[in-house]
Parts: structure tokens; sequence; C-alpha cells
């Protein structure tokens, strides 16, 4: 009764519009408060959730990814991009989203990279004779692609979820060929639409030009391998990562780009503390959820329940990926990973699927809920820059999500393409 109690209280509330960390609470408090328990409990949880070490690094993520994309690293990524695929059918949808692959790298964000590269480039493709709906769709549906690529806050959000035993490095190596992968899938569909629609391409500027905005561009760039070579070596943790990740991108912004002012130092603070209390704030509403879960035995009735439908791997992991398709479109990506780690991830270890593959699975299956309705926070960003209704994106950004599926299962069934790269760099090292 609990269980049930837990769960309708917290569908219940989304429902009806309540935002999720407030649903999280409530349904929350009304267990314990049924279970006989001191509402002393929730708020216990809560701050404890949030006070885990590991979770340092995700504010300072956050705010160096704030830093760059006001310091003028978006700019250049856009015209490296432009320099690279340009040329290509559809150029500027190719270019954007070549600039979320490089961009992700800096901010770790799709939030982050819908609003910088969307900004930029919706506005470009509208005036050089893109549709409008085509603009958007490109826009964000790339921008999952930040979710994979270090420094990724969701997969150390993962790793504190799954109880810290997962390593950050690993998740991180983990998502590269994947992101490699949807980046090409995404390519391929946006070609084939701007084929469609007759859009013109970019001009090749030659490689002199490449060259140079590779240059321009790669202060920038290199933040990815300080953060992701730094903790693959053992030289420091994800969180003295983070904190290296704050003084490289004020000393690029400052120093090499010279776009820091006073005004965007502020400005990145802002931003980076309003997005911050929001994610810390669902993060020990989503513990204090969670630990109730593990209270009332859930994760264990889960592995029983799946189980008992079928002991096939391949049949489990499809029924796990289409519920957690569907939990998506409800839940933002924050309390989906810590909410939903707990009771899959011993299923998966049960079926024998690895932990950190797993964690790929789950962050790209959550990203297609960001572009999911009505819970989709990328695609209400991307229309709301795109100045065009949720409805008019949706009837023609499918093929968008055509391809994001394709990708996310063959992700799931070919495991090495999340677990060669991390066995490589262990062996290496």
């Amino acid at each position: 009764m609990a269980t049930a109690l837990l769960f309708g209280v917290f569908g219940m509330l989304l429902i009806i519009g309540v935002p999720v960390a407030f649903a999280l609470c409530a349904a929350s408090l009304a267990t314990v408060l049924y279970l006989g328990m001191p509402s002393l409990v929730v708020v216990q949880q809560l701050a404890a959730g949030a006070s885990l070490t590991t979770l340092i690094a995700i504010p300072l993520f956050i705010f160096a990814g704030e830093m760059m994309m006001r310091g003028g690293i978006s700019d250049r990524l856009i015209a490296l991009a432009s320099s690279l695929v340009g040329h290509l059918r559809g150029g500027l949808g190719q270019i954007n989203v070549l600039s979320s692959l490089f961009f992700g790298g800096v901010s770790g964000s799709a939030i982050a990279d819908v609003s910088a590269i969307g900004g930029a480039m919706i506005p470009q493709m509208v005036n050089r004779g893109f549709d409008r709906d085509f603009a958007v769709s490109v826009t964000v549906s790339s921008a999952i692609v930040a979710l994979l690529i270090p420094p990724s806050h969701n997969l150390i959000l993962y790793s504190a979820s799954a109880g810290g035993g997962i390593s950050i490095a690993d998740l991180f190596a983990a998502g590269i060929i994947p992101a490699l992968l949807l980046t090409v899938a995404l390519m391929i569909t946006g070609a084939t639409m701007a084929r469609r629609r007759n859009y013109a391409t970019e001009a090749f500027p030659g490689f002199r030009v490449v060259l140079s905005r590779l240059l321009g561009a790669l202060p920038g760039l290199l933040l990815v391998g300080v953060i992701f070579g730094g903790i693959r070596a053992g030289v420091f943790t994800a969180v003295e990562s983070a904190s290296i990740a704050v003084v490289y991108a004020i000393a690029v912004t400052a120093v090499v780009y010279r776009k820091l002012s006073w005004q965007n130092f502020v400005d990145a603070c802002t931003g980076a503390v309003r997005t911050t209390g929001l994610i810390v704030f669902v993060i020990g509403a989503a513990a204090s959820f969670g630990w109730l879960l593990a209270y009332l035995q859930v994760p264990a009735s889960a592995v029983e329940v799946l189980t008992s439908i079928t002991h096939d791997k391949y049949l489990l992991l499809l029924l796990m990926i289409l519920i957690l398709l569907v939990l998506g479109t409800f839940m933002d990506l924050a309390p989906l990973i810590i909410v939903c780690t707990p009771i899959f991830l011993p299923v998966a270890k049960a079926i024998g699927i690895d932990p950190v593959h797993f964690g790929v699975i789950l962050i790209l299956k959550g990203g297609l809920g960001l572009i999911t309705p009505p819970i989709g926070s990328v695609l209400f960003v991307g229309t709301a820059i795109g100045r065009i209704s949720i409805i008019d994106v949706l009837r023609t950004i499918w093929p968008f999500y055509l391809a994001i599926l394709g990708v996310l299962l063959v992700v799931a069934y070919v495991p090495a393409l999340s677990l060669w790269l991390p066995g490589v760099l262990r062996a290496a090292g």
C-alpha cells in the first residue's frame, strides 16, 4: 500500500502540472506520514541527497559552461563547424549539428547547448531560407549530444545515484562513441530532409580557413582534454577537474578571447546559480523519494517482477527501455536518473548488463524525453528561441526522433560501442 501511495501521489501531481521536485517531496511526505515516521525524515534525506561531495562538480561544470558560452567560444565553434561541413547538403543544418557536438564538450548541458547554438543558428537559418520548423528541430535534436560528451553532469549524477561505485572516467569515455554515432545519424537525417526541401549549401572556404578557425576554437576545445584527460589519468578527481575547468574557462575568456566583461561575468554567475539551484533542489527531492524506494524494497521487487515476465536478456532490456521512454515524457532528466537508477540498475546487473553501458542507455533515453512533451525542457527552449509553436515542430521533427531512437537501440544492443573505449583506456593506463 505504501508503494502504491508513493507512486500514486507522485503520478497524480505530475498529471495536474505540479513541478517534478514538489511532486517528489509531496509523495515522499505523504508516504512517510502513512508509515508513521516523523516528517523530518523527508527533510533529512533531502539534505543528505543534495550534500554528496561528488555533486560539487555539477555547479562548477555549469559555471564553466556559462563562462565559455558568454566568452565567445560558441561563435568560434560555429565558425569551425561551418568550415568543416557547411558545404554538405543543408549546410547550416549540418553546421548546427556539428556545433552541438563541439559545444557539448564545453558545456555538458543540453539546455546550454540549445540556448547558445540555437540563439546563434536558428535566426541565421531562417534568414537564409530554411523553414523555421526544420531549424528548431535540428537544434533541439542535436542538443542531446551534449548529454554524452564530457563534462556531462548527468553522467556524474548517474554515478552518484548508483552509490558512487561507477567510475566517472569510464562513463565519460563510454559516452564518446555513442555521441559521435548520434551526430552522424542526425547529420544524415538533416541532409535527407534538406534534399527533399531543396535547401542551399555553403561554399567550402578552403583548408587555410579551416586551419585558421580550428586554431581559433582550439583553446575552448582543449577544455575537454583538460577535464577528460585529467580524470582518466588519475591526476585529479571529478570535483578537482571541475574547479580547474572554471579557472581555465575564466583564463580563456579573459586572456585569449578577451570577451570577459564584468556584465558577462555577472550573467554567468547568475545563470549558473539559477540552474544549480533548480538542479540541486530536484536532486534533493529525488533523493528522499529514492530513499523510500530502498526502504520499501522497490528495486528488489522490480527485479522479481521483470524477471518473472521473461528471462531473455534482450527482451528485458527492450522492456526497460520502453518503460523509461514513457517515464521520460513525464520527468526531467535529473529526477529520472535519481529515481530510476536504483530501480532499474539492479535489474540490469541481474541480466548481465554492465553498469557503465546501462548508464549510457539511461542518459541517451532520457535525452529523448527532453524533446518530448509534456516535460520536454529542451524542446520548450528551442521553440521559444525559434518563435514557433510546439505543435508545428512536432509535425516535422519525427525523422530526428526516429534517428535518435535508432541510435538508442543500436547502443543498447551493441555494448562494445560504449565499453570498448573505456576498456582500451584502462588497459593503456
